[in-house]
């Protein structure tokens, strides 16, 4: 074996790792970290890594009517990366290149690559949803070169130009290309980790951001609120400046050039109104961008995102940087999801604002049902499994937001069961992914009560009770049982919890209630008020054993209580 084809082989390793650099900065390269891959992504990574191959063809050394390549490289990492479809499209597209370019081993390189290509999405199957090891890479090369070279002497005719053929470039290419196949998943696995450590960033950033600026959203978006939040992100974000308007006015600004940026000064700009008219991000990436009629404004480029209340844009949050086209990726994922924080706390508050129209019980209910304590712990969870469990992270996300729009149209109306056993199991879902195998649920619900109707956020109070107040306390958890009974004229829902119990004949909460009971009461209330002394809640509970709420209703076909069974 030569020395040099050696030496010229890893020199020409530089190719694979450019290559890998290119791709992992690409959009599609960060829709695969996200798992959001489309087919014509597919496509093009498909065909991106085909022509790696191709390339690594090119680049190659002539020796005895063949050609010493890299082009497993393409090849295999194409299976690495997308599974066995991939890796084998990728070995076609730089297999059937290879086989057009003729030579007594076009046929065996052509039917190796393929079989490399399915190798590499073998080994992907291995490590589903996260980035092969460079060292399984390393030796899946050698196992995939290895196996190349027996396919040439299997299939080379004539055999003694095949049997020289390997003698001499069997162990450059098994040692070169394994090592470039490493390194070329080295360099994407790095890219991977930095882009979801930057996500992981930026998530925590928003959410600590939104915490502090909680107590001042809760008094809805105006000048004041507006004010305040700009100064907290100002100081928390890193940007240069910060705006906020609604859709007819500057409401606040707050860093560089705010002395000709005050919100009496300034009028909203042409891509202000974009973002308000389409309720879709904007970017601007220059001073034209950006729309300041002052001649000496230094704010260069800006990225402009929709603040939403029930699908309906109320304002914008305007993030400034005062050097050119300063928005990047990471920019765009915090505003973002800073924006979606921002719009569920002004959605929050607008639920708010409409409870207290409503009577007392029903907005206590309200309180009781969504609040701060459970977002921030819900969007924590969250957090923690968008890189272990994207899927079920994208899954509670889903959950979440039914929640809140569940809240905020079905507050003080009479739903079906059917419907509002629906949120309570989008409630525990959330819940069960908080506390793992230490949260138990059973149901027996008889089906054929499922279109009697039940005030909203009845059921679900007494669910959060449960777990809240019965079972966190145990350190190992436990189980809720979850019953719909037909009683003859009446309903029966039962929520029934192995926690900690409590002694009723020293303190029952329906008969004294304290600041901890409020969800029991305000439900008692609200079934007492609505159908009389004989529905409700009764309790029973034991020390030690745990607690069953009962809530007793009329079978009721509409909103009229006269027409309750």
């Amino acid at each position: 074996m030569p020395e040099y084809l050696l030496l010229e082989m890893i020199e020409r390793m530089s190719v694979a790792a450019t290559l890998a650099f290119v791709l992992s900065q690409t959009s599609v390269f960060r829709r695969l970290i996200n798992r959001r891959t489309t087919k014509s992504d597919a496509v093009l990574l498909t065909v991106f890594f085909g022509l790696v191959g191709i390339m690594g063809t090119y680049a190659g050394i002539p020796v005895n009517d063949a050609i010493a390549n890299s082009r497993v490289v393409g090849v295999m990492a194409a299976g690495l990366i997308g599974g066995r479809l991939m890796g084998v499209s990728a070995g076609i597209i730089a297999g059937g290149h290879r086989y057009l370019l003729g030579g007594f081993t076009a046929f065996s390189c052509a039917l190796a690559n393929i079989c490399e290509g399915l190798l590499a999405g073998m080994v992907h199957r291995m490590y589903p949803g996260r980035p092969t090891p460079w060292w399984l890479a390393l030796a899946a090369g050698m196992l995939g070169e290895i196996m190349q070279m027996a396919i040439i002497l299997l299939t080379a005719r004539p055999y003694n130009m095949a049997w020289d053929l390997v003698r001499e470039i069997a162990l450059p290419m098994i040692v070169a290309n394994s090592l470039g196949l490493a390194v070329f998943m080295l360099i994407i696995k790095t890219a991977m980790v930095a882009q979801e450590k930057i996500g992981a960033e930026q998530s925590h950033k928003a959410l600590d951001i939104a915490n502090k600026t909680l107590p001042y959203l809760r008094r809805g978006l105006n000048a004041q609120s507006s004010q305040e939040t700009a100064h907290i992100i100002l100081a928390a974000a890193g940007y240069d400046a910060v705006a906020i308007t609604d859709t007819e006015s500057v409401l606040a600004f707050a860093g560089a050039e705010s002395s000709h940026h005050t919100p009496a000064k300034t009028n909203l700009t042409t891509a202000t109104r974009q973002v308000l008219a389409t309720g879709q991000m904007q970017i601007a990436r220059d001073k034209a961008g950006i729309g300041c009629a002052y001649a000496g404004c230094r704010l260069a480029s800006a990225i402009i995102v929709p603040l939403k209340c029930a699908d309906r844009v109320i304002g914008t949050l305007k993030l400034y940087y005062t050097r050119g086209d300063g928005i990047g990726q990471s920019d765009i994922v915090f505003a973002a999801g800073l924006a979606h924080l921002f719009s569920t706390q002004l959605e929050l508050t607008e639920i708010d604002r409409q409870a207290k129209m409503a009577a007392r019980a029903k907005m206590k209910a309200l309180h009781a049902q969504i609040n701060p304590h459970f977002l921030f712990n819900t969007l924590n969870t969250i957090t923690s499994l968008v890189r272990t469990k994207p899927d079920l992270a994208r899954e509670l996300l889903i959950k979440l937001s039914a929640i809140f729009r569940y809240t905020l149209h079905k507050t003080g109306q009479n739903i079906t069961i059917d419907e509002e056993l629906a949120q309570v199991r989008a409630y525990l879902s959330i819940e069960q992914a908080r506390h793992g195998e230490k949260l138990v649920i059973t149901e027996d619900i008889d089906p054929s009560l499922g279109h009697y109707r039940i005030p909203s956020l009845t059921i679900q109070p007494l669910v959060e009770n449960a777990i809240k107040h019965g079972l966190q306390p145990k350190p190992e958890g436990g189980s809720i049982i979850l019953k719909a009974a037909d009683c003859g004229q009446a309903i029966e829902i039962s929520i029934a919890d192995n926690g900690v119990g409590m002694d009723l004949d020293a303190h029952n909460p329906l008969d004294y209630p304290s600041g901890e009971s409020i969800g029991l009461i305000n439900v008692h209330e609200r079934l007492y008020g609505q159908y009389g002394s004989n529905y409700g809640l009764t309790l029973a509970s034991q020390p030690g054993y745990g607690t069953t709420i009962t809530l007793r209703l009329p079978k009721c076909l509409n909103d009229e209580v006269e027409d309750c069974a």
